[in-house]
């Protein structure tokens, strides 16, 4: 069988079986490990797998099944591409919470707030909710503004 990074994310858009889904969701990551792709085309294709193949509780523990019968290199590699979608999850979610703090206490992200997220993000959860609850707009834009 020839290793496609296409094939791999379109086996994740198929109509799948719902029984088969986590074992198909494990195949998929499992093919991703064998294609020695950059990390942009992993994360891109990855990605693809995850949004159209989520799983419910039930699923994700067949799925860790499935994955727990992979070879030691195999369920290493795949637990990384895992843990990689965890801490995207985990800044996508704080972009969101900046980006919605910003904008209940100013009205709107123009661009000048917009260009400040970035730096926020580098803080503390404390620090930015601390910022952005207390600072008003001149405080925050003098102090992340170059």
């Amino acid at each position: 069988m020839q290793h496609n990074p296409v094939a791999a994310a379109l086996m994740a858009k198929m109509n799948i079986a719902v029984s088969e889904r986590p074992q198909v969701k494990a195949e998929c990551l499992r093919l991703l490990t064998t294609l020695r792709l950059d990390p942009a085309r992993m994360q891109l294709i990855s990605g693809f797998v995850d949004t159209y193949l989520r799983l419910d509780d039930t699923e994700k523990q067949v799925f860790q099944a499935a994955i727990s019968t992979m070879g030691l290199d195999e369920r290493e590699e795949v637990m990384q591409i895992l843990t990689s979608w965890q801490q995207e999850g985990v800044e996508i979610e704080r972009r969101e919470t900046i980006s919605t703090l910003l904008k209940v206490r100013f009205g709107n992200l123009d661009a000048e707030l917009e260009a400040i997220i970035p730096q926020l993000m580098q803080l503390s959860r404390e620090e930015y909710l601390g910022l952005l609850l207390q600072a008003d707009r001149k405080e925050l834009l003098s102090r992340f503004q170059r």
